[in-house]
């Protein structure tokens, strides 16, 4: 008990510099791809707190390393934000923020620069009061997961090298407990035309008027997915469409739609593709069906192509990594926390879903700031966050396995 008040008064303690650390962030825009200035940043306050490793991996990703245990365990901010979308929209400037007694408000506040901001202020508190136990901690701030999440952990664990017990991913869950969520794919339909001039339309074949009952057909498959208690039901929703034609006095040669596609628990990539391939309409037009594919450079000008396809995850109440966050949770709080699941999706998908290595959520910040305008994190939450992750490897050190 004198230990969580310890740590609790520490977190305390340090509400001051993780706000500004986290308002300096903030204002260094850091859309996918274009994450150095941020990185950079991020590297210099790990340094100055006494992270005992600091580095910057070929891919850009920043590394901080504390302790020297035999246990290997992680904790992940990925520090890309997207774009502001409409400025009209916002009351304050996105990257100059805004912030008062109890909250911070920009472009990343929540999701996430807010978790990376707690994580590294959370290491100073471990370190200060003797907290690793037996475990290697590594603080990872990571790029491109706006642009294709979990990306990044395929390069850490396939180039890197780096494969943790388990990480802890702090993803805005308002303080609560999350251990799985939804997989996703991004799925292209391709229909083909034949142009020809718009005042004699009869003479081609309109590849737009072919996509049509597709999308219909689509929004009705989208009611009949399967569904699962925990995650919920899978689902899908048409979310770009494009096309090709000569003028915009021609017949459209040629029609692409975009499916973000959600899975939950016992949904597969390949069944997710034919359950488009057998629509009657798909199969009437010969439209193409198939994955999409991500092969940006990042902002140190690496590419590491890959499938959009991020696999669903789920991690068991009673596995040892779950139960290290409950624990230190009800050790620090005295009461129980709210178990849970995201909504959208994380770096997870490639840490626990490709590879198997178990995750669970705790940050702060509230998920449906994601992409908001006016975006705001909570200063109560960032403290709170703080102080479990500076419990999370005392406990992990402890837990039975």
């Amino acid at each position: 008990m004198e230990l969580s008040k310890e740590i609790l008064s520490r977190a305390e303690g340090y509400r001051a510099n993780i706000s500004k650390f986290l308002r300096d962030i903030i204002a260094l825009p850091s859309q996918s791809s274009g994450e150095e200035a941020v990185i950079k940043r991020i590297a210099q306050e790990m340094e100055h707190v006494g992270f005992d490793k600091v580095e910057i991996d070929p891919m850009g990703n920043v590394l901080g390393y504390v302790g020297n245990g035999p246990k290997l365990i992680a904790m992940d901010a990925h520090i890309d934000t997207v774009d502001v979308g409409d400025p009209s929209l916002w009351k304050f400037d996105p990257y100059k923020g805004y912030e008062d007694e109890q909250v911070i408000g920009g472009r990343g506040a929540s999701d996430q620069k807010g978790g990376m901001a707690s994580m590294v202020y959370g290491v100073k508190i471990m370190k200060e009061l003797g907290l690793l136990g037996d475990c290697t901690v590594l603080i990872t701030g990571t790029v491109q997961e706006e642009d294709c999440d979990g990306l990044c952990w395929q390069y850490i664990i396939e180039e890197d090298k780096i494969r943790p017990e388990f990480v802890l991913i702090t993803e805005p869950t308002s303080c609560k407990i999350h251990r799985g969520q939804r997989g996703r794919m991004e799925i292209k339909v391709t229909t083909k035309g034949v142009s020809c001039h718009g005042s004699a339309p009869e003479r081609g074949i309109n590849a737009i008027y072919k996509m049509a009952p597709i999308i219909l057909e689509l929004r009705a498959l989208h009611e009949n997915l399967a569904y699962d208690e925990f995650l919920g039901k899978g689902s899908l929703t048409v979310s770009e469409i494009f096309f090709t034609s000569p003028s915009r006095c021609a017949v459209a040669d040629s029609c692409t739609i975009s499916i973000d596609r959600r899975l939950t628990k016992g949904e597969t990539w390949q069944e997710a593709l034919e359950q488009v391939r057998r629509l009657p309409a798909v199969k009437d037009c010969g439209a193409e069906v198939s994955l999409y594919s991500y092969s940006r450079p990042s902002w140190k000008g690496l590419v590491y192509p890959t499938d959009c396809y991020f696999p669903t995850w789920v991690v068991e109440e009673d596995h040892p990594a779950c139960r290290t966050v409950v624990e230190s949770y009800k050790k620090l709080f005295g009461e129980d926390p709210i178990v849970d699941k995201w909504t959208f999706s994380t770096n997870g998908v490639s840490i626990m879903g490709r590879y198997g290595i178990p995750c669970i959520g705790f940050g702060p910040g509230h998920e449906d700031q994601a992409h908001a305008p006016n975006e705001l994190t909570w200063k109560d939450e960032l403290v709170k966050a703080a102080a479990l992750y500076a419990a999370v490897p005392y406990v992990y050190s402890n837990v039975k396995n």
